[in-house]
């Protein structure tokens, strides 16, 4: 088996599927769906080898998205070709994972240093036949004289080597002591310097900030897709791919374990130290990633009623998880809410602070899964809805990840149709570029899409396409109504990116989730409008905040009170690792947010079908009446074209 263009081959076993080699040959190619020919992403190209001979003949569920997708001819979905003789694939780089946009960088916040670990050096009284006192008690004698350390203990590792690095410092020590509570590492001299690590590893992307632990910056920073993504994109997929396979569980835990690792390489490799110099680590991540980390079995995640296994903070050996820090360091844990709420949302209240703010604010952490957190400093409500994977370029036919070439950002002119697009890695909307090569439409420019489309009268209210306009971009055909956004020859594909009916109900039934949600927290704490609207996440910093307004993605509020945080988990990490005094004040906002369950909340699916309209059935958006067509003038409208 051979993949390219990476180079990666391999001897398979007869019969695995060409997403399985990928798999075990590290090659990165993207599982949106987990294996369920729904997607699309895992397509590849045969390059060499029969259809007939070196791989299984299309079944009816591949057959279906080729039938839809005919400009594909010789492709494959890696996840259903199965393998029976020599074969070269060639994988799109639509398909790679590897070379995906991934912006998680860390936002500079205020924050007392107080980190859970922290240097004392100490002269020790030089051992002789007239002094005989062991080496540990001796260095507990020296900090409790000179620091009032009293009652430490020692970690294993650290007292086996302890003689050697005493006598290596001449009696003189640099003593890493973990909470005031333990001695996690002992170095011969003076060494003031001290690393911490905050990570946030999200369903999509892994994010790693090191951070010097006596001044508060972030001196290396790494992102990176999660390569549990090949065992597929969304929680239910990872949930389901553990629960199918004996060993699946140790296989993702495995799987992001070695990603971190590769993340604490590249840090350490850009601040110029070892791996064994970082003291300290905090993590954050939704509940089924927390899960993984540690190894424990997520079944009950997936099973009513989506119990975790724990709430409270841990902390953790590293080197039993397997992660490479100094040998006697910890991970904390941040804790997590609920089975679909998890220590990233408790990072964002650490970031955020709504308990401490009177405006009543609702945090949006807009992902595969959506969390919500309602509230101020009298009350915090928080829930979670299965959004799907449009936001992210999944479920959309011609979606794709942040990848170089994806359309971005959209403009569409209200009168003659006429689009202009920008790409992610080329500077200038489309009609200034010499070659555009677009390869298809990510998040932002799903969201960007679909509200100038709506604003132009493309689509009505309910979603569905206003068939009686006139422009050569809009098609009727057996597939029902579509938009061309690119013409074949601004692509790279071969053929035109388009928006279909289906496309436009994948995006009402993600914003639907989210708005109702927000509608139904709204009615719990008996409020009729926000002060405040934050979007979290590396993807809420890349959206349009007024296009996300016009879909109707939250109730409406001031633009100027909407504004995006980014990796606000990630933040709160940080806050985490270099003080210890948020750990203690992560785990009182978790237990004093109160988690609701949608599923169970009276007209949640009443509030849900009236938020599948753009923006809304029934709510008025005063703060955009400048953009949106005011009610005697929604008519169809066709072009003079």
């Amino acid at each position: 088996m051979i993949f390219e263009p990476s180079g990666r081959r391999g001897y398979i076993r007869h019969g695995k599927t060409i997403m399985e080699a990928a798999q075990q040959l590290g090659v990165d190619l993207q599982s949106v769906c987990g294996g369920r020919a729904i997607c699309g992403k895992c397509k590849v190209k045969v390059q060499e080898g029969a259809f007939g001979k070196a791989l299984s003949p299309i079944e009816a569920d591949e057959k279906e998205f080729f039938t839809k997708n005919p400009g594909l001819k010789g492709y494959r979905l890696a996840c259903k070709a199965r393998i029976y003789g020599d074969v070269v694939v060639f994988v799109p780089a639509v398909s790679q994972t590897d070379k995906l946009i991934v912006a998680k960088r860390a936002k500079m916040r205020t924050v007392e240093i107080k980190p859970a670990v922290r240097k004392y050096y100490a002269r020790l009284s030089p051992a002789s036949l007239d002094d005989s006192e062991s080496d540990w008690e001796r260095l507990q004698a020296a900090l409790n004289k000179q620091y009032g350390l009293i009652d430490l203990k020692v970690d294993y590792h650290v007292l086996r080597d302890l003689q050697q690095v005493v006598r290596q410092g001449n009696w003189q020590v640099t003593v890493s002591v973990w909470m005031n509570k333990e001695v996690i590492k002992v170095e011969p001299g003076v060494n003031e310097k001290s690393f911490g690590l905050a990570v946030d590893v999200g369903t999509t992307t892994v994010a790693g900030y090191l951070c010097d632990l006596t001044t508060g910056e972030v001196v290396a920073t790494e992102s990176k897709v999660n390569p549990q993504v090949i065992y597929g994109e969304d929680v239910m997929s990872r949930i389901t791919y553990a629960m199918d396979r004996e060993d699946g569980v140790r296989i993702l835990n495995e799987t992001i374990i070695e990603g971190l690792n590769k993340i604490i390489n590249s840090v350490a490799l850009q601040a110029g130290i070892k791996y064994q110099d970082i003291l300290d680590m905090v993590f954050v991540g939704n509940t089924c990633m927390h899960h993984l980390f540690l190894g424990i079995n997520t079944e009950y995640l997936g099973l009513n009623p989506f119990v975790a296994a724990v709430h409270h903070s841990l902390d953790v050996k590293a080197r039993d998880l397997g992660i490479n820090l100094c040998c006697g360091a910890y991970v904390h844990l941040l804790p997590t809410i609920a089975g679909f709420v998890g220590a990233d949302t408790v990072g964002v209240l650490l970031a955020e602070q709504p308990y401490n703010k009177k405006e009543l604010t609702l945090i949006i952490d807009i992902g595969t899964n959506g969390e919500l957190v309602l509230g101020n400093r009298e009350r915090l409500i928080c829930s979670s809805c299965a959004t799907g994977p449009a936001f992210e370029g999944a479920n959309i036919r011609h979606g794709t990840r942040a990848l170089p070439g994806a359309i971005e950002k959209i403009k569409i002119d209200p009168d003659s149709r006429e689009v202009l697009f920008k790409v992610i890695g080329k500077e200038g909307w489309s009609a200034d570029l010499e070659t555009v090569e677009a390869i298809g439409i990510c998040g932002s420019g799903i969201i960007d899409a679909i509200a100038q489309m709506f604003i132009a009268g493309i689509i009505r209210k309910d979603g569905r396409f206003n068939t009686n306009l006139r422009t050569p971009r809009l098609r009727l055909n057996e597939d029902g109504a579509s938009f061309v956004i690119a013409w074949a020859h601004e692509t790279s594909i071969g053929q035109d990116i388009v928006i279909y009916q289906e496309d436009v109900r994948a995006v009402q039934l993600a914003k639907g989730a989210l708005y109702a949600a927000a509608k139904i927290m709204m009615r719990q704490l008996g409020v009729k409008k926000l002060d405040r609207v934050v979007l979290a996440g590396a993807f809420g910093s890349l959206i349009n905040k007024e296009s996300a307004a016009i879909i109707g993605l939250f109730p409406d509020c001031d633009l100027d009170d909407v504004y995006a945080v980014g990796n606000a988990a990630g933040d709160g990490a940080c806050l985490a690792l270099l003080n210890s005094d948020k750990r203690k004040e992560a785990g009182e906002a978790a237990r004093k947010v109160e988690y609701m369950e949608l599923t169970v909340q009276a007209g949640f699916e009443r509030e849900f079908a009236k938020a599948m309209y753009f923006p809304h059935m029934d709510d008025l958006f005063p703060h955009l009446k400048k953009v949106l067509r005011e009610e005697d003038r929604d008519k169809e409208r066709v072009s003079k074209f």
